[in-house]
């Protein structure tokens, strides 16, 4: 094949890759949520939350990356670490249940962020309470913290 055949075919592959980059940007933006508080029914219990987002990487059990809000701890639980045991397990909970999916935040109002600038946050899905079905799972220890608008033990 001769070089400009080459060039041809690299610069069809070029603008194949740049359309499809394109249109999965506007594919993400058009599924955000527009509402971005509200109250949600999970089973029996109505929640409220004040952010929402798709959850795009779940960083280990109790943190997870949100679009549109950033890092997100998992707040009043506490899940193992990288070096403990339990930490996969916990980890893939946690994929399993948000990766992919909105995720609704109901933020702490008196510690919004911790000291790494996460968002401190309970985080439900559709169907799930997130940080109570950890806790319920023993995948995670209930990890209390002041100031803090929810009550010791209270998720």
């Amino acid at each position: 094949m001769n070089k400009k055949k080459i060039s041809i075919i690299l610069l069809i592959i070029f603008s194949i890759t740049i359309g499809l980059t394109i249109a999965n940007l506007f594919l993400e933006n058009s599924n955000s949520v527009e509402k971005k508080n509200g109250t949600l029914t999970i089973g029996n219990k109505t929640v409220h939350y004040d952010n929402a987002g798709k959850c795009v990487d779940v960083i280990d059990g109790n943190t997870i990356q949100v679009h549109g809000v950033g890092k997100v701890q998992l707040t009043q639980v506490k899940t193992p670490q990288s070096n403990e045991s339990g930490y996969s397990d916990a980890k893939k909970f946690v994929e399993n249940k948000c990766l992919g999916k909105t995720v609704y935040l109901n933020i702490d109002d008196k510690q919004p962020q911790d000291k790494y600038g996460r968002t401190l946050a309970i985080a439900y899905t559709d169907t799930d309470d997130i940080n109570r079905e950890l806790i319920e799972n023993k995948l995670a220890e209930i990890s209390y913290f002041e100031p803090s608008e929810f009550k010791k033990g209270e998720l």
